[in-house]
């Protein structure tokens, strides 16, 4: 009895650590057998890059504008 229990709890993890590896590993699989072929890797997906050329795009924009004057704020009486 034990050693059922024993081959269903192991043969489970067993599943899961498949299963874990085959779903990180399979929507990669063309860029995987493509670096192992020799080929060249396909572009990469770089975040940080892409917010620093925003952000300075964004920082030329600001300083094209040049100096704009702060609205005035009056207080009004009331009617």
């Amino acid at each position: 009895m034990m050693t059922m229990m024993a081959i269903l709890v192991f043969g489970g993890a067993m599943l899961a650590v498949g299963y874990a590896l085959v779903a990180t590993i399979m929507p990669q699989a063309d860029r995987i057998v493509a670096v192992l072929r020799g080929q060249a890797a396909g572009p990469r997906f770089e975040p940080l890059s892409t917010l620093v050329r925003a952000e300075r795009r964004i920082a030329v924009r600001r300083w094209a504008a040049g100096a704009t004057m702060a609205p005035s704020y009056r207080l009004r009486e009331a009617a």
